[in-house]
């Protein structure tokens, strides 16, 4: 008899308890659809990590990363501690953000946080040195900008450049009088609250 395999959600976590709450709200929903318990784990900051988890777990594993782009933990981080805890057999999805229901749900937001046509916009990410992530992150924002009808730009909040408030700025500088930040983040947290500095509308 063939044992389902038990199902890893990978979050990055968070010090914040609102941030840490949406991601057990998440892992609950993902069980809610799926029908299959549904165990999280945390790639960086807080415990259980992902290789603790995949350790107990007995049967083949498979690990969802909650990520928005195949940066350092989705290419390296995760796998390594996958291996360390003997489960180079678990299988390792792709990470969400070429999902398009992803790039709905921040068009929807940002609609919702009060975006107008003609509003000039940043798509806000965390940051990662990973060119192959970068690349993801760019067609990310292309997709939004499809799905607007206008460019978007895309601005860095913790690693690498240009930042979400250099891009405001320089939209500011050509003209534009409003600019609206989508955040491109699954969660609230320190990153989420620096954005409240850019300068957006």
């Amino acid at each position: 008899m063939n044992r389902q395999p038990a199902l890893i959600l990978a979050v990055h976590g968070t010090r914040d308890p609102h941030g840490t709450a949406v991601a057990h709200s998440l892992a609950l929903r993902v069980e809610e659809i799926t029908r299959q318990p549904t165990h999280l784990a945390f790639a960086d900051v807080l415990t259980p990590t992902v290789g603790d988890v995949a350790a107990r777990l007995p049967g083949p594993v498979v690990v969802v990363p909650a990520f928005l782009a195949s940066g350092y933990h989705v290419r390296t981080d995760i796998p390594h501690q996958l291996a360390k805890a003997g489960r180079a057999d678990a299988v390792l999805t792709p990470a969400l953000g070429a999902h398009p229901a992803v790039v709905a749900t921040a068009h929807r937001r940002l609609t919702a946080a009060g975006h107008q046509t003609g509003d000039a916009v940043v798509l806000a990410c965390a940051g990662t040195s990973d060119e192959r992530a970068r690349a993801e992150l760019r067609d990310s924002a292309h997709a939004l900008a499809r799905r607007l009808d206008t460019p978007v730009s895309l601005g860095y909040i913790a690693t690498g450049g240009p930042t979400v408030t250099e891009q405001v700025t320089r939209l500011r500088a050509q003209g534009h009088t409003r600019v609206a930040v989508a955040t491109w983040l699954l969660a609230p947290g320190l990153f989420h609250d620096r954005l409240a500095g850019s300068g957006a509308d």
